[in-house]
């Protein structure tokens, strides 16, 4: 993708809102994501949900940080400032997008936390990478498997 192809995070309307934490792209699992992170530490990587992007994690963003963690919060893919991509937003590859992120962080490991969609993203991420994840937070998402039983 270039600069001028709508799809690219470049030309996105990348909402970088000012404040204690620094915004950049990383790259991973062949697209580019944007994160908001601040704070030195464990990585807890954070998750939005839909219809949402990583300013839903602002106030945990600085409360993270405050406790001597790294906290990174992404827009997942084809939300905020984050690629968008003609595929790739099954589930698999969007928790894989996740776990990308966390290499390209250079972290061994993260706390992982997802609200809503990005609950059940992080619940998968866990089951496919089960050793970046050092642990889970889930809010707003049932378990998989009772929420595909449940619909």
């Amino acid at each position: 993708m270039t600069a001028t192809d709508p799809r690219s995070a470049q030309s996105a309307p990348a909402i970088r809102i000012d404040g204690p934490w620094t915004h950049r792209d990383v790259a991973a699992n062949g697209a580019r994501f944007h994160i908001a992170e601040v704070g030195e530490g464990p990585l807890v990587m954070l998750v939005h949900g839909f219809p949402q992007f990583w300013w839903t994690w602002r106030e945990q963003l600085t409360a993270l940080a405050a406790a001597g963690y790294r906290a990174v919060a992404m827009d997942l893919r084809g939300i905020g400032g984050s690629d968008r991509t003609p595929r790739g937003y099954d589930p698999a590859n969007l928790a894989l997008d996740i776990t990308g992120v966390i290499r390209s962080l250079g972290e061994p490991d993260a706390a992982l936390v997802g609200h809503d969609l990005g609950g059940y993203l992080a619940w998968t991420a866990a089951v496919m990478r089960p050793k970046l994840v050092r642990r889970l937070v889930v809010s707003s998402m049932p378990h998989p498997r009772r929420w595909r039983a449940a619909m």
